[in-house]
């Protein structure tokens, strides 16, 4: 089976594109590079099976070319990252939901299967806590860019659920949950490696707001087997996935593990969200989803502790400095 990944170079692509291709599949990438990067593949990029197209996911012709020459679509290329999307609105916007509309279009053509990445935003600021994929969204004023991705991400899963409905196209929708482990920068945002980063200078862990915002960080070993399960399940086109870790920690605690697991003479340093992005911001208070559904459909359960996936985290930042 030839797969194509489109973000393939970026953070959860390229550790899918390893696995798929260990696997014995062909595997195919398309990534313009905006936040993907070719250090993420340059173990695999020699490897037999292995292709890798520099362009942009809107790009219809390219698009075309490479789908056609697909089994399955794994579309990840997308605006990531709370401060690119609070930052880079537009930019946001037309890379979600167009490059979804072309994925889609010409995946319908040529009848190939397309797993969609979505993502937790979805659900906004809902307090029905943990998250099921059927749960009403509660999003947050139009006059925060922040929710723009949330926005764009809902429309992405819209657009494929209609693709299900109308033509029969075998798409899956999943939801990610805050993936964190190796090759995950915090240049966009991201604060695993960022507090690492900070907390291996024993420099000051910048925390926003109040810091009693929780998280469940999923680590992309566990992730990944999590897309393959799902793109191999003969019955799991036409719903919505929550795909994540269950344990939950707020980001002072987390804050606080990091500096203790580095041994780091760093000090927290809170932050309100307006200095942060230097425009009022928004929020969630807590992210936990709910992960029956995809237990139920392929038997996938998270298997690797937020304590396991840090000391991998922390370990390949050693490395590096």
């Amino acid at each position: 089976m030839k797969t194509l990944i489109t973000g393939g170079a970026g953070f959860i692509g390229s550790n899918l594109a390893e696995e798929l291709l260990r696997a014995g599949q062909e595997v195919a990438v398309v990534d313009d590079l905006s936040t993907g990067s070719l250090k993420n593949i340059e173990g695999i990029r020699q490897k037999k099976g292995f292709m890798f197209v520099r362009d942009n996911v809107r790009n219809a012709s390219t698009m075309t070319m490479l789908i056609e020459q697909s089994d399955v679509v794994i579309h990840l290329a997308a605006a990531v990252g709370v401060n690119l999307t609070v930052d880079e609105p537009v930019h946001t916007i037309e890379t979600n939901v167009h490059g979804t509309e072309v994925v889609l279009d010409i995946a319908n053509k040529f009848g190939k299967k397309v797993l969609i990445a979505s993502s937790s935003d979805v659900y906004g600021k809902s307090n029905a806590v943990p998250f099921r994929e059927d749960d009403d969204s509660v999003l947050g004023s139009t006059r925060f860019s922040r929710w723009a991705y949330a926005c764009s991400k809902a429309i992405d899963e819209f657009l494929g659920l209609a693709y299900f409905e109308q033509y029969g196209l075998e798409v899956i929708v999943i939801r990610f949950f805050n993936t964190i482990g190796p090759r995950q920068t915090g240049k966009y945002g991201m604060v695993v490696p960022r507090f690492i980063n900070w907390a291996l200078r024993d420099e000051p862990l910048l925390i926003y707001g109040t810091g009693q915002q929780s998280r469940c960080f999923s680590y992309v070993g566990d992730v990944v087997e999590g897309v393959v399960e799902l793109i191999n399940c003969s019955g799991a086109a036409g719903r919505v996935y929550n795909l994540g870790s269950t344990e939950e920690i707020t980001i002072e605690s987390l804050a606080d593990k990091i500096i203790a697991m580095t041994g780091s003479k760093s000090k927290k340093r809170f932050i309100s969200y307006e200095e942060a992005f230097n425009k009022p911001s928004d929020d969630m208070m807590r992210r936990v989803p709910c992960v029956e559904r995809i237990k139920e459909t392929t038997g996938w359960v998270p298997k690797t502790t937020l304590e396991e996936a840090l000391q991998t985290i922390i370990g390949e930042f050693r490395k590096l400095t």
